[in-house]
């Protein structure tokens, strides 16, 4: 019987295939991968290596996190995504040509409450309505960096800036990476431009994530969050804070993927810092909690502190932090949810098989569709399977329900 994870492998890089349109020739020849075993690996009949899974996601211009399960592509089909994305990539290449139609401009008022609600609507993963705004938003924000003056036009390069953003945010979810880069590609043009440094110190945050962290170059992401530390002043503005602890938080993550686990420590602990003077001063506020409220804080820290123990693989610290975590009521579902499937992972690894089906269940109920193809989930109900010789009921239906 083939591997279950390499199975689910096999299926998503059919998918990918027939959404590129792309024969098991064509993939084949790009990625210098025999036909023959492309078609095993598909089947399920074959696993793929590390090197040949390689070779198929750059070939298929996807991540490989994209091919171990990354949820999103599931909901939508290939002729949704081709009326979604041609039309972004087409504002995209035209980002820098005002319109020739004489329809007045919209206000940079109205501009920026749809772009406010389409990062909302980004977060929850609602990626099907914000990729059908983007065209739109992307084409006006093009006319308004050429009429308006100014305050108004370091404005529109911001919300420009954000835009990009979004674009490369739901593209890279999708798995389409050439369009991801081209939209942080004009993130990059775009920032330096909008009178906010932060907007800088965002793009290459977010550079990291994309471009770098999966691409087996951790280091070139630690290079570029210690840049945008350097480049970014703390003026004391709460979202300054909260965007240099983000940046310190990513620097721990990509150090610990390195196992460069000193300098981990050092980027987790001037988090930490960071996050225990941003609470004194918001004590000191009248009334207190008025300024760092919610921005960055003891929460991001001690998720941070998740994710560096799991990349260690000190699971019995990554049980001890989670239990330490209280997430608010308004947290979003999705952000719920994988921080439950990353304790169920913890879980799981240090014996704990109850708490860590009870950690699964409960992230299904809060994001069915993030859960049922998330890669962690099929590792972790993988490695509770082989813990029992025999499934208990509930075992067997969450595998079930989530293909393993």
């Amino acid at each position: 019987m083939p591997e279950t994870n390499d199975k689910h492998i096999g299926v998503r890089i059919r998918e990918f295939r027939i959404i590129r349109d792309f024969s098991l020739a064509e993939l084949g020849r790009r990625a210098h991968v025999s036909t023959s075993q492309l078609s095993r690996v598909e089947t399920g009949e074959q696993p793929a290596s590390p090197s040949v899974l390689a070779a198929v996601a750059r070939a298929l211009g996807v991540t490989l996190s994209v091919l171990h399960g990354q949820p999103y592509i599931h909901m939508l089909q290939k002729d949704q995504l081709d009326r979604l994305l041609a039309p972004i990539s087409s504002a995209l290449d035209a980002w820098d040509i005002p319109a020739e139609d004489d329809l007045p401009p919209r206000s940079l008022d109205d501009i920026a409450a749809d772009t406010k609600a389409i990062a909302k609507k980004r977060a929850k993963g609602e990626f099907g309505t914000v990729a059908e705004a983007l065209p739109g938003l992307i084409t006006a924000l093009a006319v308004q960096t050429y009429t308006v003056p100014g305050r108004d036009r370091e404005r529109a390069h911001n919300l420009q800036a954000e835009i990009a953003r979004t674009t490369a945010i739901v593209a890279y979810r999708l798995g389409y990476m050439d369009l991801a880069r081209l939209a942080l590609a004009r993130m990059a043009v775009a920032a330096p431009h909008s009178g906010d440094p932060r907007q800088v110190a965002v793009e290459r945050y977010e550079r990291a994530v994309i471009t770098h962290a999966e691409t087996s170059r951790p280091d070139r992401g630690v290079a570029l969050m210690r840049q945008a530390l350097r480049d970014l002043d703390d003026d004391g503005d709460p979202a300054t804070t909260a965007v240099r602890g983000t940046l310190l938080l990513r620097a721990s993550a990509l150090s610990a993927v390195q196992k460069d686990h000193t300098a981990a420590r050092d980027w987790l602990g001037q988090a930490a810092q960071l996050a225990e003077a941003g609470a004194a001063a918001d004590a000191a506020e009248n009334p207190p909690g008025s300024r760092y409220a919610l921005a960055f804080g003891e929460l991001n820290v001690n998720l941070g502190r998740l994710d560096v123990a799991m990349f260690q693989d000190d699971y019995e610290t990554a049980v001890r932090v989670a239990d330490d975590v209280r997430l608010p009521e308004s947290y979003q579902p999705t952000r719920v949810a994988g921080f439950l499937i990353r304790r169920a992972s913890a879980e799981a690894w240090t014996a704990r098989h109850d708490d860590a089906l009870a950690s699964l269940e409960q992230a299904r109920a809060k994001a069915p569709q993030l859960t049922r193809y998330h890669p962690e989930v099929h590792q972790t109900v993988g490695t509770l399977l082989r813990a029992r010789q025999r499934a208990a009921e509930p075992l067997r239906e969450f595998a079930q329900w989530s293909g393993v």
